[in-house]
């Protein structure tokens, strides 16, 4: 059974940015890149870098601690094609960004 939760107003998250939230237990990074918005773990696997406050070009992100690099549309590594970040269903509602955890 999925568990929807608000993370955040539309307006919290302007286009081309991120936002570190709580979502349950979890720790999530959203990001707004063309009109659409994405989530991620916010926890960067390789050193528990905040992925949330990383750089954002485009849909790519960058972990501000070392480097390591996301597609924040699909969670999957620039450079490791069998690495892949956990990734979550993210709705707007009325104003409102809601995250899908399984």
């Amino acid at each position: 059974m999925s568990n929807r939760i608000r993370v955040a107003a539309v307006a919290d998250i302007p286009p081309g940015t991120a936002k570190e939230v709580f979502a349950g237990e979890r720790i999530l990074a959203v990001y707004h890149v063309d009109g659409k918005f994405y989530a991620l773990d916010g926890i960067c696997p390789h050193a528990g870098g905040p992925l949330g406050e990383g750089t954002l070009q485009g849909n790519i992100v960058t972990c501000p601690w070392h480097g390591w690099q996301f597609d924040v549309t699909s969670g999957q590594h620039c450079l490791n094609d069998h690495l892949k970040h956990p990734c979550f269903p993210v709705t707007v509602d009325g104003g409102e960004v809601f995250v899908e955890l399984g």
